[in-house]
């Protein structure tokens, strides 16, 4: 892939050229039109790089602010970079290795536990962040997700386990088995922290209050594309996060594609929130990922 079709694609790691829609006054415009008018954020006050070493919430992990995603249109154990084949998607996780990042995005859903597992015979275990996500809603489902997890991806343990793409308001009840599993499983020593992803503002509003919710993936981009709500609610619910202690990772920075436009002023933008404390950005070739690398240091 070429770099503009990178860019089309949509270099957040959740690429597509979809044009969404949204209701202002009285008439509808695009996602790419609300993407013209946003105001571009300010430069920032200090020099960041993706990088950084960060701290995630009160989890005692400790890894880069950018999360190498695996998941670009990521369903039916399949993504845009599980594509690569598993040396290929191999291949880039350590290129990003050796040039700093050490966290590893993956999930079931993509299909990339392979890829990841291979990347990890290169490298030490205890250097980096492996994210895994469930899409277990029972007990007895999320414990053999465990098990399987860490046989797919070599590990004795997960850094990281997201109850994946959690929807209802009442989910921290709906589905308190999977999340006692995941309790236990801390306990053992099997995954270190645990939490959701969130896909509605009720599900991230219950996530910000639920003590359970260590480390919330959240989607949040400057023109709410392919968020839960708009930019300004979800960042409230953020900013309730953060003072609870909990983990951020931020994901959907470039709107699936809808600022793929204005890359510089969305990565600027999520920077600047001070409710991140990393981000997740999948990558289609070692270019697209060194591109990002140096757009994030020029931020």
């Amino acid at each position: 892939m070429n770099r503009r079709h990178f860019l089309l694609a949509g270099a957040a790691g959740v690429a597509g050229a979809w044009v969404g829609q949204r209701w202002i006054g009285n008439n509808w415009i695009g996602s790419r039109t609300l993407a013209s008018t946003f105001p571009a954020p300010p430069p920032l006050a200090q020099k960041v790089a993706a990088s950084d070493t960060i701290v995630l919430g009160q989890t005692g992990i400790h890894t880069s602010r950018l999360a190498m995603g695996t998941g670009t249109v990521g369903s039916g154990h399949h993504s845009h970079q599980t594509a690569l084949g598993v040396k290929g998607l191999s291949d880039l996780l350590l290129n990003g290795y050796d040039h700093g990042l050490r966290f590893f995005d993956s999930a079931d859903s993509y299909g990339s536990h392979p890829h990841v597992a291979e990347a990890l015979k290169h490298i030490p275990r205890d250097k980096v962040t492996v994210l895994t996500k469930t899409y277990s809603r029972d007990a007895a489902s999320a414990r053999a997700d465990l098990d399987r997890f860490r046989r797919e991806l070599g590990t004795d343990y997960l850094d990281i386990c997201l109850m994946h793409c959690v929807t209802e308001r009442d989910w921290t009840e709906r589905y308190k088995g999977v999340m006692d599993v995941l309790s236990e499983a801390k306990e053992r020593g099997v995954i270190r922290t645990h939490g959701c992803s969130c896909h509605s503002i009720e599900a991230l509003r219950a996530a910000a209050k639920s003590p359970w919710v260590e480390v919330d993936l959240a989607r949040i981009n400057p023109i709410g594309s392919h968020m839960d709500a708009s930019p300004q609610e979800v960042v409230s619910v953020l900013k309730e996060m953060k003072a609870a202690g909990k983990g951020i990772i931020g994901m959907k920075i470039l709107g699936q594609g809808d600022l793929s436009g204005r890359v510089d002023d969305a990565l600027r933008y999520a920077l600047s929130l001070g409710v991140l404390d990393a981000f997740t950005i999948g990558a289609e070739s070692k270019a697209e990922q060194e591109d990002l690398l140096r757009r994030i240091a020029a931020a």
